[in-house]
Formats: structure tokens, sequence, C-alpha cells
């Protein structure tokens, strides 16, 4: 791919990619990366600094009125090619939570964060997603060195694998994202973009904590590899880090 933007990039899974990407043999020639406070990504300006297709966008998500910054910037960069991924990184969990513990403002801003916001960011960036469909030789092909749409969601959000209960608050807003990524894929299919949602597994991050039992550089290998390999098959489907089809 000659571009990709992925959200939440300071830590954790969304850091972890950058680094990745910034090692394969052929890198993205942008990596766009946003970051809510420039000044506490320090790991991730240090990459930066080193290189140069790397840029950092320092911005808040929950301002939705402020996408066209984002989009004015990779506009900048990548002129008439266009963005070839999406990669809808960033979001909240609180902790786990039983119905009677579930809290409203919980509720609402996980929701928002994990649900609303990568809606809005893929249509504010989809005319650009859409010029690098266009501009791509093979029109018979989807997969993310043309254009696509990648959803970070959870086991969590699956109806089906639910034989625990709680979580509400994540839950919920994994489960939203999943019936968004079907939506984007049948209504993107005839411009040729790729839309999937990915569990990255159970991750030693912030949100993943300490007994989770996979490193984020295991998650990230295995994520790139099966990103490598997806095509219209996958578009509008639900998988794991590994490529395994997840039920919804």
């Amino acid at each position: 791919m000659k571009s990709i933007l992925i959200t939440g990039c300071n830590r954790g899974l969304g850091l972890g990619l950058v680094k990745h990407l910034t090692k394969l043999s052929q890198p993205p020639q942008n990596i766009f990366a946003t970051c809510r406070d420039i000044y506490k990504a320090k790991e991730l300006t240090a990459l930066a600094e080193k290189s140069k297709n790397i840029h950092i966008i320092e911005i808040d998500l929950f301002d939705t009125k402020n996408y066209d910054k984002i989009v004015q910037t990779i506009k900048n960069k990548v002129s008439y090619n266009g963005l070839n991924v999406l990669f809808n990184n960033a979001g909240i969990s609180p902790k786990f939570t039983r119905l009677n513990f579930v809290k409203e403002n919980e509720l609402k801003e996980t929701f928002f964060v994990n649900t609303v916001v990568p809606i809005l960011l893929t249509k504010a960036l989809l005319p650009l997603l859409k010029i690098a469909s266009k501009n791509f030789e093979d029109k018979s092909k989807m997969t993310i060195n043309r254009s696509a749409i990648i959803n970070m969601s959870s086991i969590l959000g699956s109806i089906a694998d639910n034989d625990q209960g709680g979580y509400y608050p994540y839950r919920c807003s994994k489960a939203a994202l999943n019936a968004a990524t079907k939506s984007m894929s049948i209504d993107l299919k005839e411009d040729g973009i790729l839309v999937t949602s990915l569990h990255p597994g159970w991750v030693r991050t912030d949100m993943g904590g300490n007994n989770a039992p996979m490193d984020i550089d295991t998650s990230v290998s295995n994520i790139l590899s099966t990103l490598s390999l997806l095509t219209e098959k996958h578009t509008g489907c639900f998988l794991q880090y590994d490529g395994k089809s997840l039920p919804w």
C-alpha cells in the first residue's frame, strides 16, 4: 500500500502497527498516525523523527467537526493518489461491568469512541479512499493495496460467542461497529473498497491488561500478514488476527 491512516497511535496496538510498518521491506510511502496529545506520544514522535514517511496528526477524535484537519493533512501529502487504507484502531474499554453497575456516561462515551468515531471518520475520508480505489489498475480485485477500511473490533463484540455476559459498554459498542462494517462493505462494494472487522486477540496493552496472553508484536505481526492476504472474499467479514473467521 502507498498510504495508510491509523488512529490511536500514542501507545498499544496503534503504536505497534506504526513500528512494524516502518520495518517492512517496502513500507508505505505515507503513514498517517493520529494521537490526542503529541507531548505524551514520545515513542511515536521519536519514530517520526527517524522515518520521514510517518506523519503525526494531533487531534481529539471526539471533535468530529475537526476531521477536516485530518483530510487536509492527508490531501497535502498524497495529492491525487488518494488514501489506500483507513485503520480505525482508536478505542476505549471501561472495566468489566455487570448490569447493576452499568453507568450511563460509560455507555455513551464508549459507544461514541468505538462506534460513532469510526463511522464519521470513514465518511470524512471516503472521497480519498475512492480516489485510491479508482486509481488502482486491476479493478477486478479488492485488496489493501487498492483501498480498504479496517475496523478494529473484538471477539467481545460477537453476539454468538458471548457466553459470559457483562462488559456492556464495550460489547455493545463493538457489536455496533461490526454492524457498521457489514453495511459499509455493502455500500462500498461497487467502489472496490474492502471493509473488514478485525479482532487483534487478547493483547497485553493498557486496555487488555497484564494478564493477556499475547504481546503487541505477536498480534501486530499476525495482523499485517492477514491484511496482506485480504481479497474480495473477506469484505464484510469478521476476522481474527490470524485470518480465522469469527461468528457475528
